[in-house]
């Protein structure tokens, strides 16, 4: 691991996550969770303070970069219920089938390379009736965005840690055996266009 990834890139994704317009995200959709929730990409813990805690009995944190889970670990030491951190990525859940009841999504499909596997797994993962809960930027509608989105898609990925900034995101949903069942997508206001088309809502097992 280099100096940029090691050092520079964590507080670069940090700093990007929690911005006031995807915090607002955050707080739209993380108090959806309820029971055993999965949170696949937790990164350096921006969601945790949204969990409501009469609602969750635990949290597992899906995280494969160790400086990422530096920073969130102790801000999950002063949560309310218990956080247990797993240092794989999201094609790799070592959970059991049907064993939790969210699954929370925030950020997160932008990035992983292998996302038909990875959403196959949160599937297999979630229980019957459970829902996947997600906020996530991608693709834009307007052509004239998304002729900038697939322009600088690569150097933004080497810069951001492999995030893609024009992936269709309720078609990999969907591919990944899921219905969404409730879907809203803008543009977050103070945000680069390419950066900031937003889609959020709930997902269930087809």
């Amino acid at each position: 691991m280099g100096f940029y990834d090691k050092y520079i890139l964590p507080r670069f994704i940090g700093a990007a996550c929690g911005t006031k317009p995807i915090v607002k995200q955050r707080e739209k959709v993380v108090p959806q969770c309820e029971g055993r929730a999965l949170e696949v990409g937790m990164g350096t813990g921006h969601n945790l303070e949204f969990y409501y805690a009469d609602k969750v009995d635990m949290v597992f944190g899906l995280e494969p970069a160790p400086d990422m889970v530096k920073h969130a670990k102790p801000l999950a030491e002063k949560m309310p219920f218990k956080v247990e951190f797993i240092d794989l990525p999201g094609e790799e859940i070592p959970r059991e089938d049907n064993s939790v009841d969210t699954v929370l999504l925030t950020y997160t499909l932008c990035t992983i390379p292998g996302t038909l596997q990875a959403m196959q797994n949160m599937r297999r993962v979630l229980k019957p009736g459970g829902k996947l809960i997600f906020s996530e930027h991608g693709r834009a509608p307007d052509a004239a965005v998304v002729k900038w989105q697939d322009r600088l898609n690569g150097v933004w990925g080497k810069i951001a840690g492999g995030c893609n900034m024009n992936r269709e995101i309720p078609r990999l949903i969907e591919e990944g055996g899921f219905q969404i069942t409730d879907l809203d997508q803008m543009y977050v206001p103070s945000t680069p266009k390419i950066l900031g088309y937003t889609y959020w809502g709930a997902a269930t097992i087809k």
